[in-house]
């Protein structure tokens, strides 16, 4: 994974408006078609990553835990407090995904 990268990507989509913020916000991006790839930083935990990776699955959603990137780090770079978001950009979810 290229973290710098993958963080960068994050902040462009970010401030495009591209990204659903939290559990449940995820979820409902999930449920409603628009998440293309879902992220959780690496301290999230195991039960709410399985619980958002089940929900996913059943739309052929991609879930990527984001080795060596903290919801802290995550945070900063998105600029909204979160461990867990979903990517509702296909440009953006491709890119990424390509980087991890």
């Amino acid at each position: 994974m290229n973290k710098e990268k993958t963080l960068s990507l994050l902040g462009f989509a970010a401030k495009a408006g591209k990204l659903s913020y939290g559990t449940h916000a995820t979820e409902f991006a999930i449920t409603s078609g628009k998440a293309k790839l879902v992220l959780a930083a690496e301290d999230i935990s195991e039960k709410s990553v399985k619980e958002l990776k089940f929900k996913a699955d059943k739309k052929s959603i991609t879930v990527l835990n984001l080795e060596g990137i903290s919801t802290a780090e995550l945070s900063k770079r998105v600029g909204k407090n979160c461990g867990i978001l979903a990517v509702t950009d296909g440009g953006f979810a491709d890119a990424i995904s390509k980087h991890e």
